[in-house]
């Protein structure tokens, strides 16, 4: 499916992603099973072997390289939809505990024989941010959070952010317009600071931006708002 074990690695490289034969395996079942089951639901658009490994893979486990994720840290991941960035990040890093959550049924079921077919261990929930949010099992009980291109970022930070811990980080997975300082009160409202915005290009010339900001204060209660609400009316 992908190319050969060999052509990848100098590619790899270019992210500083040190691709491992074990990882390179797993990536190449992971792009089997995302190609068959594609054929059923609609999934990603990227059907290409190359593209899906630059764009998905590669834009995905980069993540690793950002920020310093300790050993055993909690993730979670809103609107898995196909798995990115959380679960190339978890072939990369296995000691992460990740959350794989989004909305619709059929692409949570799509994460729950991924994983086991990777052989990993996640939790999968199949629910609105915005609901599971106002759980105690989930709000404000992660060391980190991921979002790949979900929403603007202004809506992102309220469906994301309540599951973040103080002291926690939210990584919002951005293509190189939306600015998180314009953003800044948006980040306050919702007991976080931006502390990094880094650019970066992956091997095809794509430029891409992940946002960091770091959780400071516990969350309002009255946030999450409801879907209709944050849709009309996004903080600013």
């Amino acid at each position: 499916m992908l190319r050969e074990y060999g052509e990848l690695i100098e590619i790899s490289e270019m992210c500083g992603i040190k691709l491992g034969d074990e990882l390179y395996k797993k990536l190449d079942l992971y792009a089997e099973i995302l190609t068959e089951y594609n054929k059923k639901i609609n999934l990603t658009a990227i059907m290409s072997p190359d593209e899906m490994y630059v764009k998905h893979f590669l834009d995905s486990m980069i993540v690793c390289t950002m920020l310093d994720f300790p050993a055993n840290s909690t993730v979670i991941d809103i609107g898995s939809g196909a798995g990115f960035p959380l679960v190339p990040m978890k072939l990369y890093r296995p000691d992460l505990k990740i959350t794989l959550l989004d909305s619709l049924k059929k692409r949570t079921e799509f994460l729950k024989i991924l994983t086991s077919e990777l052989g990993i261990e996640a939790n999968i929930i199949n629910d609105r941010a915005e609901n599971a949010a106002k759980s105690d099992e989930f709000r404000e009980n992660y060391d980190f959070c991921v979002a790949r291109a979900v929403a603007p970022l202004s809506l992102l930070c309220e469906y994301c952010l309540p599951f973040v811990k103080v002291g926690g980080h939210f990584l919002a997975l951005k293509g190189p317009s939306e600015d998180a300082f314009e953003k800044k009160k948006v980040f306050t409202e919702l007991g976080a600071e931006v502390y990094g915005q880094n650019d970066y290009s992956l091997p095809n010339g794509d430029s891409r931006r992940i946002i960091i900001s770091r959780k400071v204060s516990h969350i309002s209660s009255r946030y999450p708002r409801n879907s209709n609400q944050i849709l009309k009316h996004p903080l600013v």
